[in-house]
């Protein structure tokens, strides 16, 4: 990027110029090293641009940042702190750690180095240190850094994981030589040797820890590239754990070690290559550190990476579903390494004790029963190689045993199942047993969430269910939905279990009480993992989805009643919450044409659960109290429609019920106030607003009336989801919740939701 010895000579040309005074000098020089700066990052974004290799710029822009810091050091000795005659006390070594020191950086990244003395810190050597430090941090670099012996860091890297894994990648940029390589020779037999379980184990708890921070799932559709789920540290982490064990990080030698295969290895390389890519551009379209993956940016992002539109999807859809697969892809990986890890230690510590429980001898003695799958150090694994070739069905059958025996799957059985990926054709598709069997788990009374994230995870549920496969890795680009399309569809399997197990019965109390009382159980699994299956055609996704809900049910087993009741589910999924949120739940027109859809109270029941499901498989924030309140208003007025007037609760029951609760939350306020309030809403209010709101509407009103306000207003806040209510009490006229909204939108507020109540004196809330 730039010639050293050039540039050298133009520095000293600011000194002479400024007759050998470097403090008067430093303003030409620093103008000077944020030209280079500069300049690097420019030709870094046009080859960037040029060739869309992420990798060859982060490494290009570390090379530049070490002749950077030789030509700063070079500098800082020959013009500021001379060391005419250094003593053995001031040799030094400055090296680069963490992602600095695998030779990989991003444009705005952090710079991490070690000052490494032999001894303690001389004041020369401080000065030296200092002066660099200020002069790349008045560059605008993040320097990261530490001064110390050979001692301490051996010390420290003893005590703190995370100093031992920078040192891992540690690299010499200049200086003594031979200090840096004690460090690193007494650092592998002092440090490294013997520590290797407790390494893994560190590391992997980190990792844990760091999902857990960032989101647990891969499929977020505003991923964080560096530390999500699939992302760039997740490939690290495969990096230290090899480079641990093996000496080197993930290569050739991690192939020749049998934890990866060579094809293994290569999709590693692939996967970084493109995360770099990602990473890289991102840096330079926000113009600083940036490593979460906006909806803002994804659409330059697909433009910049050379993503058209295709066959109804568009560019930035066709983008998020690469950058999805290649997440899965880590995942995989990382599932391969760790398992294999594991399986090493058992065989090398076998009186330890594992890291997972072990199965029951019963358990085992039940899979030895089968001879196409045994178990392998805990691990279900295959019997041999032939096991999917032989018998096809076993494809789908090792999933169901795992499922049966909460077995882990052991690394060369997933990998056989990649490979045999080709067996699930039209035969093994409309196979009556893999069809039994594959309805039994999706709708096991254990959570079936995890056994179709695995089969998932493993190609397999995309090949045994092609339309399913079409919206693996989708993502639908609106800032409401959290997760892509097949992440929703299973995460949606789950919500639904966990109604049924009453894990959800404070935000969901009809839900898990009618959950007990339906007639068709699977009928609803099966409705549930179908209803989105249609997204991102051109035609309704909710028409196309009953269509193909007819075609896979029979395949399935399922009679024709439940095939018809699945399709009407999936063609009518949005219906009851576009009802519930948008029209006037109290208008009895609105309630006959909806009951007249439904038809009948086993529907109601079925619709209702899976509006649920699906609204809380869309993000942690998607559900509130409000869309709960109004959702059982609407299955409450429908029920005695479509019962013939048989309901569980009367409308004036629940009037009733409510008020009667209302009134024992403000048991302590004046009884006169308290009815006064009552009296004043009409019937719909206690039928569609929370407790909750009740009670601070009644201070709202209260509040106002004793300051003999007419306007009087009061927000709270919901941490948890982020929203910020706003309660208003005014004289009702025309227009005027579009009024109060509009102000709303107008300063800058997001809507999540709008609602009146109008009273009977004249007012409204």
């Amino acid at each position: 990027y730039f010639d050293a010895g050039e540039v050298g000579r133009e520095l000293m040309a600011f000194i002479e110029a400024q007759q050998g005074q470097a403090q008067e000098a430093r303003p030409a020089v620093l103008d000077k090293l944020k030209q280079l700066l500069r300049n690097a990052r420019i030709e870094a974004a046009r080859q960037l641009a040029a060739d869309g290799k992420g990798r060859r710029c982060a490494e290009g822009l570390s090379a530049f940042q070490d002749e950077l810091i030789r030509l700063v050091y070079d500098y800082t000795v020959a013009n500021v702190y001379r060391a005419t005659n250094p003593s053995n006390a001031e040799r030094m070594a400055i090296i680069a750690t963490g992602g600095y020191g695998r030779g990989m950086l991003a444009p705005f990244s952090d710079v991490d180095l070690l000052f490494l003395l032999p001894y303690k810190q001389t004041p020369w050597g401080e000065s030296v240190v200092e002066y660099m430090l200020y002069l790349l941090w008045d560059l605008g670099l993040k320097v990261g850094h530490a001064t110390r012996t050979v001692e301490q860091s051996l010390k420290l890297s003893r005590a703190d994981i995370t100093i031992r894994t920078a040192l891992l990648d540690a690299r010499l940029i200049l200086g003594d030589q031979s200090l840096f390589e004690e460090l690193t020779r007494r650092f592998r037999r002092e440090v490294v040797s013997g520590t290797a379980r407790q390494f893994v184990e560190a590391k992997l708890a980190e990792r844990d820890e760091r999902h857990r921070r960032a989101g647990e799932s891969r499929y977020r559709v505003e991923p964080n590239i560096k530390d999500g789920k699939g992302g760039l540290r997740d490939l690290h982490t495969l990096h230290w754990l090899a480079k641990y064990l093996y000496g080197d990080g993930v290569n050739p030698a991690t192939v020749e070690a049998r934890v990866f295969t060579a094809e293994e290895h290569t999709t590693f390389r692939g996967c970084v290559d493109f995360l770099w890519s990602v990473r890289c551009n991102l840096h330079f379209l926000a113009g600083r550190a940036e490593e979460r993956l906006t909806f803002d940016v994804q659409t330059a992002m697909a433009e910049r990476l050379g993503y058209v539109q295709r066959r109804g999807l568009r560019s930035v859809e066709r983008f998020m579903k690469h950058y999805f697969l290649v997440a899965k892809d880590v995942g995989d990986l990382t599932t391969i390494l760790c398992s294999a890890l594991e399986i090493e230690q058992v065989k090398s510590s076998p009186g330890l004790t594992r890291l997972l429980n072990p199965l029951s001898w019963r358990t085992r003695r039940r899979i030895r029963a089968s001879s196409d799958f045994r178990i392998d150090n805990g691990r279900l694994n295959i019997a041999d190689v032939e096991v999917f070739k032989r018998d096809p069905v076993n494809l789908i059958r090792y999933f169901a045993k795992a499922e049966q025996t909460d077995a882990f799957f052991h690394p060369n059985a997933v990998r056989l199942l990649r490979r045999s990926l080709r067996l699930i054709d039209d035969k093994l598709r409309n196979d009556a047993e893999a069809n039994r069997i594959f309805l039994e788990m999706l709708c096991s009374d254990k959570n079936p969430e995890p056994t179709l994230r695995r089969m998932n995870e493993a190609g397999v549920l995309g090949r045994f269910v092609p339309d399913f496969g079409k919206v693996v890795s989708m993502m639908q680009f609106n800032m409401y939905h959290h997760y892509t399309v097949d992440e929703h569809l299973i995460r949606a399997v789950g919500m639904l279990s966990d109604i049924e197990h009453g894990m959800a019965a404070e935000p969901h109390p009809l839900s898990t009480s009618i959950i007990k009382t339906i007639q068709h159980r699977r009928v609803l699994y099966v409705a549930t993992f179908l209803h989105d299956i249609a997204k991102g055609r051109t035609e309704d996704h909710s028409k196309v989805g009953a269509q193909i809900a007819r075609t896979l049910c029979p395949r399935f087993g399922m009679s024709a009643a439940e095939t018809e009741t699945v399709a009407w589910l999936v063609e009518h999924h949005l219906l009851m919450s576009a009802i519930a949120f948008s029209r006037d739940i109290s208008d009895a027109r609105t309630i006959r044409d909806f009951a007249d859809v439904v038809q009948s109270p086993e529907r109601l029941k079925l619709l209702l659960i899976l509006t649920v499901a699906d609204i809380r498989a869309v993000g942690p924030s998607a559900w509130n109290g409000w869309k709960g309140q109004l959702l059982r208003g609407l299955y409450f007025e429908t029920e005695p429609v479509v019962a013939g007037g048989h309901t569980l609760l009367a409308s004036r029951d629940r009037i009733a019920a409510a008020q009667a609760t209302f009134r024992a939350a403000v048991a302590d306020w004046p009884p006169e106030e308290v009815e006064r309030f009552v009296g004043r809403h009409y019937p719909d209010y206690w039928l569609r607003t929370e407790t909750r709101k009740v009670v601070g509407h009644f201070k709202l009103v209260a509040d106002a009336e004793k300051a003999g306000e007419k306007l009087a207003s009061t927000f709270t806040t919901d941490a948890f989801t982020a929203i910020t209510e706003l309660s208003l009490f005014a004289p009702n006229h025309p227009r005027l919740l579009a009024l109060f909204a509009g102000a709303c939108a107008a300063s800058g507020a997001n809507i999540s939701g709008a609602h009146i109540s109008t009273t009977r004196d004249g007012f409204a809330i």
